[in-house]
């Protein structure tokens, strides 16, 4: 997965300047799968020849968010993604910076598509990013403003993909891969015996007490992850031991971690400790009366349509039921701008925001998002693979809540499915399996869940 990045900034030196405004546009490879934009406030006035170049004022970012803000939710959307950015080292430099003042170390793999441009497509004039799109036919919209800028980026870095026939992309990925750094008291032995499985992981401290709860789809190359990419500056020091659950589903092993940072409270799981606001998705008819998406925190007196743990767990779910049912980024705040959305122009959008499709059509498909999230009062069975062939995993839902999960032999035969429900372990219900698994709810086939009866 790649992340094409653009940032503007209070000026070009990041020792004494800041990022004004953020947009990212995440890629698979093939397609455009998500958005990100943000104005952020630098705590310090915008010269004036920023704003000439941006159009971005001091006024603009009254009540803008600070990175810091922001931190953690933008660094959970690129995590594990290639940062691609035209003149890399640029966009790159602030915001490793403006991570690190939060404690957090950020050192992806990197792509340049300036780089890039002068491999794959030679002899050219000139390889600003005006002057390649120009000689390229992309339309830049909303020149020097970030998602404008990186969404040209994203246009020129999938020519590059497509023209490139000698690997050039590949080896420059690989040519940036890092050597694989231990914490001081974990031994290569060690390393090697984490699975490279799914599952939960706990990061244990001298004394062996958990000072770390994360879950991973491999365990393994998730623990590398941590000292390859974001590090809170003391946790490497500390780890001493590590040991971990299998699980063989993902599901479980998010609802696992969430119980287990409740169960015991990590030092390092800050952001979990602290009591959060929940999330939500609402929707509302706009004067045009199409049916609109939006993520607010939830506050007493609103019903929201869905909840999460995260703005950042509820944007990916906004975001892929949006390119799921095709409707319209602009209308649901996934992109801001005048006329037509980025998604019409590459014919992902119908076009609710640039009257070419009526409200009737659309709302049509709005209204089937949340249609399958039903879960109120009712008492249901999610069975998922285990942790090898001869197993399953059986997890027990009342109204959302998760109350009980086991491993079940497939050797064993059940005469119903009450009966494996009483062959599982009771757990406590936590709030945050309920938000999890209405996250997750999508992902599951719908012959793995098996409705029971509340009598």
């Amino acid at each position: 997965m790649y992340a094409i990045v653009d940032i503007e900034t209070t000026g070009g030196f990041n020792a004494s300047n800041s990022i004004i405004e953020i947009a990212v546009v995440f890629h698979d490879g093939e397609k455009i799968t998500g958005q990100y934009e943000k104005l952020l406030d630098p705590g310090i006035p915008i010269p004036g020849f920023i704003t000439g170049l941006t159009g971005i004022d001091s006024q603009m970012l009254e009540g803008a968010p600070t990175f810091g803000q922001i931190a953690e939710e933008l660094y959970s959307l690129l995590e594990d993604k290639v940062f691609v950015a035209h003149n890399v080292g640029f966009d790159y430099s602030f915001v490793k910076q403006a991570f690190e003042k939060e404690g957090m170390e950020y050192k992806p793999k990197r792509l340049c598509t300036v780089r890039l441009s002068r491999k794959v497509f030679p002899g050219l004039r000139s390889y600003s990013l005006g002057r390649l799109c120009e000689s390229r036919g992309i339309v830049v919209n909303n020149r020097h403003r970030a998602m404008g800028d990186a969404f040209a980026t994203t246009i020129l870095f999938k020519q590059l993909l497509e023209a490139d026939q000698e690997g050039i992309i590949d080896q420059a990925i690989k040519g940036k891969n890092k050597a694989l750094t231990l914490p001081p008291n974990i031994s290569k032995e060690q390393f090697n015996e984490i699975p490279q499985a799914t599952g939960v992981y706990y990061f244990h401290d001298t004394n062996g007490k958990v000072i770390y709860v994360g879950k991973a789809i491999n365990i393994q190359s998730r623990f590398n992850g941590h000292f390859t990419g974001k590090a809170k500056l003391n946790l490497k020091s500390e780890i001493c031991d590590v040991s971990y659950e299998v699980t063989g589903s993902e599901l479980l092993a998010l609802l696992l971690e969430a119980m287990e940072i409740k169960r015991l409270w990590p030092k390092y799981n800050r952001s979990l400790k602290v009591k959060a606001m929940s999330w939500g998705i609402f929707s509302y008819s706009d004067r045009e009366d199409f049916t609109r998406f939006q993520i607010n925190k939830i506050t007493p007196g609103f019903q929201p349509l869905a909840t999460f743990t995260s703005h950042a767990t509820a944007w990916k779910f906004l975001v892929d039921k949006n390119k799921e049912f095709n409707l319209c980024p602009k209308l649901n705040g996934i992109q801001k701008k005048n006329g037509a959305c980025y998604d019409f122009q590459v014919g992902e959008c119908k076009g609710a925001c640039c009257g070419k499709e009526t409200s009737e059509d659309y709302n049509e498909r709005a209204l089937e998002v949340f249609a399958a999230v039903k879960m109120e009062g009712e008492r249901f069975l999610i069975k998922d693979k285990g942790r090898n062939p001869e197993e399953e995993v059986a997890l027990f839902f009342e109204d959302g809540f998760l109350s009980a999960y086991g491993f079940i032999d497939l050797s064993n035969s059940y005469t119903s499915s009450e009966e494996v429900v009483s062959a599982l372990k009771p757990v406590k219900r936590v709030i945050e399996t309920r938000y999890l698994l209405k996250a997750f709810w999508d992902k599951i086939p719908e012959n793995n869940i098996i409705y029971l009866s509340n009598s």
